[in-house]
């Protein structure tokens, strides 16, 4: 009796975004979960389609600029993980000339969305949604957060890695310090910052410990210049932006972690650690982000960031709910039993 093939033997896959890195490492990190290996493809709509997609969907065929992104042409990819708007357009562009073509294996090629770029579900085979938003749909997936790349393996390589950059041997318990910056509904200012340093000077004074603090590319300058006035007397680790991002590994040591509300990844990926996770509360905010805290204050994953700690306080395990959109992919493509998915661990 043979095996069957894996399933990257079988069917081809492409992993299709934009470009930015928080959209592209959970497209490939989906599809490598399902056992493929995606080719990954960074587009770009030219300016029309830039403007007006998804209100206007006329002529895919000639959306893209090839020469500011990558080519979108035969032979197609059997399935299509897209994320985005701009991977919403060229999911559909593919769907329509597949349909046409053919692809190797299927009659045409498999599109799976994640995130809702403000299309019906109609538009793509499966999409895969976080609950806060409100597409739904016998085609949608719903997760608790956002999907992501991460797997135990992975924080555990990372914290090794970062264990030998710190410039000392940073004592527990280690409060990780994840801080976004300003976006459509949240905004960021110099007395969030000085509130956010004096709970965090209060918290090291009753606990001990150090703080393993991350800016992200989106934090005003200013505001990091803050951060490190503020914390100079603190046993603090700020991440200075030169050496390559420490952003997983100071996950991967963190005893526990305190985290901007701005951003849905941060928080998602704060809570896979299965360490309490704390959340800085900002000024504005949505509808959107309400039910998302809501909800993962709700079901124990989080707390609002008082400055205190609470040793006491036990999370769930680690929020992953990849495992089960994997499976239900894997059944949509009629490939649950010719090869074993990845569950995350």
């Amino acid at each position: 009796m043979t095996s069957s093939p894996d399933v990257s033997e079988v069917l081809t896959c492409w992993a299709v975004t934009g470009g930015a890195r928080g959209m592209e490492v959970p497209t490939v990190g989906l599809a490598e979960a399902l056992g493929l290996k995606p080719v990954v493809k960074r587009v770009r709509l030219k300016l029309l389609w830039h403007r007006l997609f998804p209100f206007f969907r006329g002529g895919l065929a000639h959306a893209f600029d090839e020469e500011a992104g990558d080519p979108l042409r035969p032979p197609w990819p059997d399935v299509l993980v897209a994320t985005g708007r701009v991977g919403a357009a060229a999911s559909l562009a593919v769907r329509r000339a597949s349909q046409r073509e053919g692809t190797p294996h299927r009659d045409r090629t498999f599109t799976l969305q994640i995130q809702d770029p403000h299309l019906a579900p109609c538009f793509f085979d499966l999409m895969v949604v976080p609950q806060h938003d409100t597409v739904r749909g016998p085609n949608v997936i719903t997760t608790r957060g956002s999907l992501h790349g991460l797997t135990s393996d992975i924080l555990a390589r990372e914290a090794v890695n970062l264990r030998s950059r710190l410039e000392e041997n940073r004592s527990p318990p280690r409060i990780a310090v994840l801080i976004g910056g300003p976006n459509k509904v949240y905004a960021f200012s110099p007395a969030v910052i000085r509130n956010l340093v004096a709970r965090l000077q209060g918290l090291m004074a009753r606990t001990g410990g150090s703080l393993l603090v991350v800016p992200s590319r989106r934090t005003p300058p200013d505001l990091v210049v803050a951060l490190r006035e503020g914390l100079a007397d603190s046993p603090a680790w700020i991440w200075d932006g030169t050496d390559p991002n420490p952003y997983i590994g100071v996950l991967g040591l963190a005893d526990a972690v305190v985290v901007t509300a701005d951003s849905v990844n941060m928080v998602t990926e704060a809570c896979f650690t299965g360490r309490p996770v704390y959340v800085v509360a900002l000024s504005g905010g949505s509808a959107k982000f309400e039910r998302f805290h809501a909800q993962m204050q709700k079901e124990g994953f989080t707390r609002p960031f008082t400055g205190e700690e609470d040793r006491t306080w036990t999370p769930p395990p680690r929020l992953d709910d990849r495992p089960l959109v994997v499976k239900r992919v894997r059944e949509a493509l009629g490939i649950v039993d010719d090869a074993k998915a990845s569950d995350g661990s």
